[in-house]
């Protein structure tokens, strides 16, 4: 059994993340601030504290006498950096260093981390694999996790050893963030018609969280170098048209789809990637998903979910 803290763990990715840690019987700590992350979200099973990791001396307090730090706490919205020039800074970059500082002072050497496959930008090469380069990104959110990398690739020298996890859409009955959650609430509001960003050519990768924390456990139980990246993803993609098509399908029969044009969705939007997987698959990893599978779980997902709180 270990003893490991999971920041972010009241969040979608986090939150199902503790449950598979303590289904291996690990003795689990959450730490979120419960901006985006939700109470009704962490497990009964494990200890919860309510803080601010920009905090210094509340990290340096709190992050200690752990074997792991799984590392998931950011602001995830991508469009949220046109608004907010410092939040993905402050949130992303800032916090990171803190939680690296405060296990440099209280000896603690492994950390997980959920970056992206937005790294990547408008990568060339496709399926993209994980010493693509160089790596250009198009917004502040993708930035920020790549500067959060290699702020841990530098801890490195200090004796902190890393699994860097760059990570598809990764979708679930508990995200409350993205296109399929986003397509469901337009559809709420109006019923006759789905409002689309860009047009709908957008051809990206999704895994369901489930396979997600499957290889997250994976990479860690199987690779031991001092840095370890690895690209987590399906196989395969699907377009923003395709998922608009299936949550009208479940959602709202007959409902037509209107695209507000463009390339992009927003600024900031990877209109095509596909992660190359073959780095994690070697070692014996497999997706159970396809983007198709995951996309129609997740639907179905949310939609019980919505339709059990009206009950």
């Amino acid at each position: 059994m270990s003893k490991v803290l999971v920041t972010g763990g009241a969040g979608f990715i986090g939150s199902c993340m503790v449950g598979k840690l303590i289904e291996r019987g690990d003795q689990v700590t959450v730490i979120d601030n419960l901006s985006s992350g939700r109470k009704e979200n962490i497990n009964p099973k494990a200890e919860f504290i309510q803080g601010d990791l920009k905090d210094k001396e509340f990290v340096l307090e709190n992050i200690k006498n752990f074997d792991w730090v799984y590392h998931l706490a950011a602001n995830p919205d991508v469009r949220l950096g046109e608004q907010d020039k410092r939040v993905h800074i402050q949130e992303n970059i800032i916090v990171t260093h803190n939680i690296l500082e405060a296990m440099r002072l209280n000896k603690l050497d492994k950390i997980v981390f959920t970056s992206t496959s937005a790294v990547y930008g408008e990568a060339r090469e496709i399926p993209t694999p994980e010493d693509y380069g160089p790596l250009i990104t198009i917004s502040l959110y993708a930035a920020s996790k790549l500067a959060a990398e290699s702020i841990i690739y530098s801890y490195s020298e200090f004796g902190i050893r890393s699994w860097v996890l760059r990570l598809a859409n990764i979708i679930g009955g508990r995200s409350d963030h993205g296109v399929i959650p986003d397509f469901v609430k337009k559809l709420e509001k109006n019923p006759e018609e789905l409002e689309v960003l860009g047009d709908g050519k957008q051809t990206k990768s999704y895994l369901h969280v489930d396979d997600c924390t499957d290889a997250m456990l994976f990479a860690t139980e199987n690779a031991g170098d001092k840095i370890n990246i690895f690209n987590i993803g399906s196989p395969d993609t699907v377009t923003v048209k395709e998922i608009a098509e299936l949550v009208i399908e479940r959602k709202s029969p007959g409902a037509s789809i209107r695209y507000t044009g463009g390339k992009q969705g927003w600024r900031g939007d990877v209109t095509k990637f596909l992660l190359s997987i073959e780095k994690l698959k070697k070692l014996g990893w497999v997706p159970q998903s396809t983007s198709r599978d995951s996309v129609i779980k997740t639907i179905e997902q949310i939609l019980a979910k919505n339709e059990n709180k009206q009950i």
